[in-house]
């Protein structure tokens, strides 16, 4: 066991952890932040995306002793500072971007490090950037009309050709 440090969020937080534990079982059990989901441990899926020092990470690919002394953001720390859904998060909920909810984190987090990369994306660029995301769900429409929305752009013609 080792005592490991950073920065989640904003605040400075450590735990104790075995040196096999991924960033994902940290997040969740060491520090009680839950919002990072785990759908396969086997990077498969991106429910468990984080940015570690501002890029997209599926932290079920990485040992939390990687992490140590690093910046980490998860879905907790994506509301604005009074509490209140982000541009993105509220864009995901008024466009119906999610339904039962499972990979949303994932999907948020994956978007935000679109939106930081290329502020306002392309229909193609944004389900392209969202491939390693899988949604058993929605049907993708919904979520990538909500990244768009949530770059300012119009979404009045999205997804109708394939609808």
């Amino acid at each position: 066991m080792a005592k490991l440090t950073m920065t989640v969020n904003g605040r400075t937080l450590s735990a104790d952890a075995e040196g096999r534990t991924l960033l994902s079982d940290f997040l969740r059990g060491g520090l009680g932040l839950t919002g990072t989901h785990v759908g396969c441990d086997t990077s498969q899926c991106g429910a468990c995306v984080v940015h570690v020092d501002g890029q997209a990470v599926k932290s079920c690919s990485m040992l939390a002793h990687e992490a140590a002394g690093s910046t980490i953001t998860t879905i907790e720390g994506m509301a604005n500072a009074d509490g209140s859904l982000s541009t993105l998060q509220q864009a995901f909920q008024d466009h119906h971007g999610l339904q039962c909810g499972f990979c949303t984190p994932g999907m948020v987090m994956s978007a935000a490090a679109l939106l930081a990369e290329n502020p306002k994306p392309t229909e193609a660029e944004v389900r392209h950037h969202l491939e390693g995301n899988i949604c058993r769900c929605t049907g993708y429409h919904n979520i990538v009309k909500a990244v768009l929305a949530a770059s300012g752009q119009d979404v009045s013609g999205v997804g109708i050709a394939a609808e």
